[in-house]
């Protein structure tokens, strides 16, 4: 019988070979052509590895937490664009798992688990961000249906995905307005702008999104209705520990690069690793790499526990690894210098693609009013 500390490391394991022998070597062309990694999804498909968490019965591995943001951990190491659709499915499944019916777990959640089809989750307007009760798509009643109109912004996978789950207001109460709907692609009235040209994470694609009369039958709607924002609140406390986990991986990226460099690399007669400063830089960047993922990896122990700390130890979580991701990258282009801000090196990427995971999942100056939240209300 396998323990679970020995299913962890196996599928740890998988992810990590995986992604060394087929998405590391791909990771600078994907940045620079801008593409979906198609090859790559359909391979972390065929190995389980879009649901490590998620149940048997529904598409998944049926592994822990801990296993699912290892995965993510592993494929951000080795290409961030890769390992944003891991985390946007992620976000797009859990509000199943949260609200969701049985019919809706077995048409929609399976498909996501196994990685037939790719997720969406459509949050962000041009007037709500951040501030995720601010959104203005509205979903009216008509009859056994309800009618979506609205417009959405920076939306992952947009136009590529085949399932979206869209926040919407179906009445004027601030937080208890907010209902979540299910919409298919290729549904009258839904389309997309677009591709948007980032600074990193280039091969994620992201797009506006457009709801013009987009009609969708109530069996469509997760949870009940003005339920959307406390499921919301539900699934950041997951999806917060997956960006970390993400930005983990990043930032561990640039430190194997550039304590190998510096290793390598002579100046004045000697290796950098002999000189002080070097040897202070790289020592203060392995305390902050480990210090944060001892933050995620406890932040995912909690919540598969159901602690009543979760919500505050997914913001720390998110805020203080992708901190250390910027900070990381930062300080491996500096150690490289001039190499460092070159194409023909990776850290450049590493750096852009960092950025990201302190904005995205809530900005980390939301995460610190989260965090002030929990410790003094």
């Amino acid at each position: 019988m396998t323990t679970m500390i020995e299913e962890r490391k196996m599928i740890r394991d998988l992810a990590k070979k995986i992604a060394k022998d087929h998405f590391e070597p791909r990771a600078a062309e994907i940045d620079k052509n801008g593409e979906m990694p198609w090859d790559n999804l359909k391979i972390l498909a065929e190995n389980g590895l879009f649901g490590a968490h998620i149940p048997e019965e529904y598409g998944g591995t049926g592994a822990d937490f801990h296993s699912h943001l290892s995965v993510v951990e592993e494929v951000a190491k080795a290409c961030a664009s890769t390992s944003v659709a891991l985390s946007t499915q992620a976000l797009t499944m859990a509000p199943f798992l949260i609200a969701g019916t049985q019919e809706q777990k077995e048409k929609y959640l399976t498909k996501l688990a196994t990685g037939e089809v790719l997720g969406s989750f459509g949050i962000t307007e041009s007037q709500a961000g951040s501030d995720v009760a601010g959104v203005k798509t509205t979903a009216t009643k008509d009859g056994d249906n309800y009618i979506l109109n609205g417009h959405k912004i920076f939306i992952t996978n947009a136009g590529e995905s085949e399932i979206y789950v869209f926040v919407t207001r179906t009445s004027e109460e601030r937080t208890k307005g907010i209902t979540l709907f299910i919409v298919e692609k290729g549904t009258e009235g839904l389309t997309f702008g677009k591709k948007e040209e980032k600074m990193g994470i280039r091969g994620s694609v992201t797009r506006e999104v457009f709801l013009e009369n987009v009609r969708v039958p109530i069996a469509n709607m997760l949870g009940g209705e003005g339920e959307g924002f406390k499921i919301l609140m539900t699934v950041f406390n997951e999806t917060r520990p997956v960006v970390g986990a993400q930005a983990l991986g990043i930032a561990g990226a640039a430190f194997d690069y550039a304590k190998n460099y510096i290793q390598e690399r002579t100046q004045f007669g000697k290796t950098l690793d002999q000189f002080q400063l070097s040897r202070a830089k790289i020592s203060e960047m392995f305390i902050k790499l480990e210090t944060a993922r001892l933050l995620v990896y406890e932040s995912g122990q909690r919540l598969q526990d159901q602690d009543s700390q979760v919500p505050l130890y997914s913001s720390m979580a998110k805020c203080y690894a992708s901190d250390v991701a910027m900070e990381l990258t930062t300080d491996a282009v500096q150690l490289l210098g001039g190499n460092g801000y070159i194409q023909d090196y990776p850290v450049e990427r590493f750096m852009r693609d960092a950025k990201i995971t302190q904005i995205y999942e809530g900005t980390n100056q939301i995460q610190l009013l989260i965090i002030a939240n929990e410790l003094l209300n």
